[in-house]
């Protein structure tokens, strides 16, 4: 058994994070889900209860990762009403190297996997300077 992992984002932004995951690593090692939150006319007790049914659709007794895109936007907001169940860990700031780094390996528990998305996302942003 392996961690789910659901990606909740504004629109699409989750299905081409997969994607981009999918042809770079060749496979997708994770039970993957996504959902879509609208900019707008968003009902976020119906989502809330979406994501609920995903998380429980997902959650094979090793938990579900909630990886979401961005700090106080709505759906982080949702994602962090499912925390209440202690198999939903919801990690913020989704970048391509978070997630790339969290399907990287499938058999880590979800605490361990928390621990991967957050050093994936940290370590994948690099400044480059030129020059003193």
């Amino acid at each position: 058994m392996t961690v789910g992992v659901l990606l909740v984002t504004h629109d699409h932004i989750g299905d081409a994070m997969i994607h981009a995951t999918s042809i770079i690593l060749g496979v997708c090692p994770l039970e993957i889900k996504t959902l879509h939150i609208p900019f707008d006319d968003v009902d976020p007790d119906q989502l809330l209860k979406e994501a609920d049914k995903l998380v429980r659709s997902m959650d094979n007794g090793e938990g579900v990762l909630v990886l979401t895109d961005m700090f106080g936007a709505t759906p982080s907001n949702i994602a962090h009403r499912l925390v209440g169940d202690k198999h939903v860990k919801v990690v913020t700031g989704l970048n391509l190297p978070m997630l790339m780094r969290v399907m990287n390996y499938p058999n880590l528990d979800i605490d361990e996997l928390v621990d991967k998305a957050i050093t994936g996302g940290r370590e994948g942003i690099i400044m480059n300077r030129r020059g003193p």
